[in-house]
């Protein structure tokens, strides 16, 4: 069993930036790990995600050249860096670990969530 916990979660103004965290309780160095989000009456979504070793990443669309993902697993530390945010990344943003599988493996684990608000 491995347990999750966002931080860095807050409210920040369109253009802004914030870092997340993903404290993990054991070693998660062979996992792969994501970030997912929920905006208010929508379903959960795909944000980015990293490869057990850290040399693979993918991300949506949306967030695609404006936030970066990244992992420390001396550390059992994954983060999600947030820049030029926008209005429409408001949501709580979850982490999650799953198998060493890239990019297929399901994620087993999730994290209880930090809200992430953007203000125009």
């Amino acid at each position: 069993q491995v347990q999750l916990v966002e931080s860095g979660g807050g409210l920040v103004q369109a253009g802004g930036s914030l870092r997340l965290s993903c404290a993990a309780s054991r070693r998660t160095s062979s996992y792969t790990m994501g970030w997912f989000r929920q905006a208010p009456g929508k379903e959960r979504e795909f944000v980015a995600a990293i490869s057990w070793g850290g040399t693979s990443t993918r991300y949506a669309d949306s967030v695609k050249g404006r936030f970066t993902i990244s992992r420390d697993n001396a550390k059992n530390t994954m983060y999600l860096q947030m820049n030029s945010l926008k209005p429409e990344d408001t949501a709580v943003y979850y982490c999650a670990a799953g198998g060493s599988a890239w990019p297929t493996a399901p994620y087993d684990y999730w994290g209880q969530g930090t809200q992430v608000t953007v203000t125009s």
